[in-house]
């Protein structure tokens, strides 16, 4: 039954019971009858002022006098006179079989009244979300997928090789059981699925649910918690009741973390709701009770918060790691996405995909939705590579904020800042090569000098950490060499430079005071490990590590001016170059370092000539946040 059809059907109802309390209050407004003793009704027939009764074999009599007033009375069974004393005053008499029982009196006046109620019952039940909720707290509110619903399969998965792999195995398990239990095997009870938000955890959940060809139970872990005690423990029971029913199944909890954190964390004590819920988890999943032929699949990209008797085998037998993607990862992501839009004859996905190291599989559905959006922007028919690469730098750097206005000194200030990080990455040996540099501010930052790294990175040596320490200085010392001035900025770089300094000295052991760390890592208070923070080595030591964190920022700081001094010209030459083109690529800076004339370059992030440029939309309009200081990508 529709909406439409329950809404019509609700206001029929309504109205029949105001017409049904309506006549019932219009009878219940009629003139009462009056109650005769039997004297008095012999004394009005005697004088002539009944018109009619009716008698009924109870003896029980209604009648109505001449005036038209009613009444009702009693006749004693011993006075048989009556009739004869009715014929004679010729009174109309009428008999019946009886009068009405106490509770049929009773119920018709009730009906009204039982009437409302009842239409005001189905009417609460028949409300959004209502359903019998007092006897629904605690069902299990998981999402059965039968196998002949759609199904996603492996075929939509790409860039988890080894992950897919392990799931396989899962689906086997429950394909063919006999094959592992031959030689002693059992099924896995449980499959933890982790990684970084966006890498896929979830589509991979649905992939196993399509090629398992089982019934496929799908919940998150917030539906377990409710404000009343014992509701989440229910669900869980009445969960696995269901996987019980169905077996063999999948049941795949998202965001495990959200029942499945550490027991007795805060300050609040370990007895409460989100406790109780997790004790019963894991009782399910490795009990007294054998739960053969249900699998359950979890995800969470918080794997240190949750509770170790929940993660040991057993329970959850294996911990499959979703990382991000590498480079042919990301080429078979893009792949995929690509697929459901028509591409150029120039889009090399090849070329996107390894531009674009470090993006989840999130960010690249996210890309590929953006180059689609920017060709219908232009009115394309097809999505170009030029599509592709302002998409991906809208997504790494921010929109284009053109509309913003800067004063002409501003501009120049922020040209020259630019101008002394391209330059100082072009000149430092080992850094990521140059993307693009632009002054057009994008997203919160002024300008951005974008660096691509050629390959996936892993590991930094101490070399690359301090040339990334000497580009994130270029921009001031550009500043104060050229401008004589100093502005804030600099403020995101030295904020940024001053954290991988620290970190290079206290984590990773790259300064004079050895291979050691300095500071615990930091503890949750959720987590009920720590309370308070405290330090683990002297102050002597603190002051060390300030010393040193001091000496690699500075020595950064020389480095940097030593560049810029020695390339002043070609500095001079990059900043006018993006005070007249605004936005300059690689070849182009590499062109002006060289001392080689650009020639007539037109932006890539400049406005196209009227004759290409699609129509204004109405909803066009200025950016209404406010411009920030100056601020580039944080390093790899």
């Amino acid at each position: 039954m529709t909406s439409t059809t329950k809404a019509i059907f609700l206001w029929i109802g309504a109205l029949l019971v105001l017409l049904i309390v309506y006549v019932g209050f219009q009878r219940a407004s009629m003139s009462p009858s009056k109650e005769f003793d039997f004297t008095r009704f012999v004394q009005e027939v005697e004088g002539g002022s009944v018109r009619e009764v009716t008698i009924a074999d109870s003896y029980y009599v209604t009648g109505f006098l001449t005036t038209g007033e009613r009444f009702r009375t009693y006749i004693p069974m011993e006075y048989p006179e009556l009739l004869d004393i009715l014929r004679r005053q010729r009174v109309i008499v009428r008999g019946e079989s009886g009068r009405p029982s106490g509770w049929m009196t009773a119920l018709i006046g009730w009906l009204p009244f039982l009437l409302l109620i009842g239409f005001w019952v189905f009417y609460m039940r028949q409300m959004p979300g209502a359903g019998n909720r007092a006897t629904s707290f605690g069902k299990s509110r998981a999402r059965l997928l039968m196998p002949n619903q759609k199904k996603v399969t492996f075929k939509d998965v790409a860039g988890v090789e080894e992950a897919r792999e392990e799931l396989r195995e899962v689906i086997e398990f429950l394909k063919e059981p006999q094959k592992f239990q031959k030689l002693g095997g059992r099924i896995p009870k449980g499959v933890l699925l982790v990684g970084p938000p966006g890498t896929g955890k979830t589509l991979l959940a649905r992939a196993i649910a399509g090629e398992a060809n089982v019934p496929f139970f799908s919940i998150s872990g917030s539906d377990f918690v409710e404000m009343f005690v014992g509701v989440g423990a229910s669900r869980v029971r009445d969960l696995f009741e269901q996987g019980k029913k169905n077996a063999p199944c999948i049941i795949f909890m998202d965001e495990i973390d959200a029942v499945g954190r550490h027991r007795g964390a805060g300050l609040g004590g370990g007895h409460d709701e989100r406790e109780q819920t997790l004790n019963q988890l894991l009782v399910e999943m490795d009990g007294f009770e054998s739960n053969e032929g249900v699998v359950l699949v979890a995800a969470t990209n918080r794997p240190d918060v949750l509770d170790p008797a929940l993660l040991r085998p057993g329970r959850f037998d294996r911990r499959v790691v979703v990382p991000r993607p590498d480079v042919k990862g990301r080429e078979g992501i893009l792949a995929i996405h690509a697929r459901k839009i028509p591409l150029g004859a120039d889009v090399d996905i090849a070329i996107a995909a390894r531009s674009t190291p470090g993006f989840s599989g999130a960010d690249l559905a996210n890309l590929v939705n953006e180059a689609a959006l920017n060709a219908a922007r232009m009115n394309q028919k097809v999505v170009s590579m030029e599509d592709f690469e302002a998409a991906k730098d809208k997504v790494l750097m921010g929109a284009a904020r053109k509309s913003l206005i800067i004063s002409d000194h501003e501009k120049r200030v922020t040209a020259y800042h630019e101008a002394g990080h391209a330059l100082v990455a072009a000149m430092t040996p080992g850094a990521d090569p140059l993307h693009k540099v632009t002054i057009i501010p994008r997203g919160m930052a002024l300008g951005v000098t974008q660096q691509l790294p050629v390959d996936d990175r892993h590991t930094y040596p101490l070399s690359y950490l301090e040339g990334q320490l000497t580009i994130m200085m270029g921009g001031r010392q550009a500043e104060e060499l050229c401008l004589d001035t100093m502005t804030t900025g600099a403020g995101n770089d030295i904020e940024q430079a001053t954290e991988l300094a620290r970190k290079m000295v206290c984590q990773f052991g790259m300064s004079p005071l050895g291979p050691l760390t300095f500071g615990s890592q930091e503890e949750l208070i959720f987590l009920g490990r720590e309370i308070s923070q405290h330090r683990d080595y002297s102050e002597a030591t603190a002051r060390a590590i300030d010393k040193q964190v001091h000496a690699f920022v500075m020595r950064a700081c020389e480095r940097a001016k030593q560049i810029l001094t020695e390339n002043k010209d070609a500095l001079v030459r990059i900043a006018e170059a993006l005070l007249k083109n605004e936005s300059l690529d690689a070849a182009a800076i590499k062109m002006l370092i060289a001392g080689q004339p650009l020639g007539e370059r037109r932006s890539p992030d400049a406005e196209p000539p009227a004759a290409e440029r699609a129509p204004a939309r109405a909803d066009d309009g200025p950016d209404p946040m406010p411009a920030l200081p100056h601020g580039k990508p944080v390093p790899a």
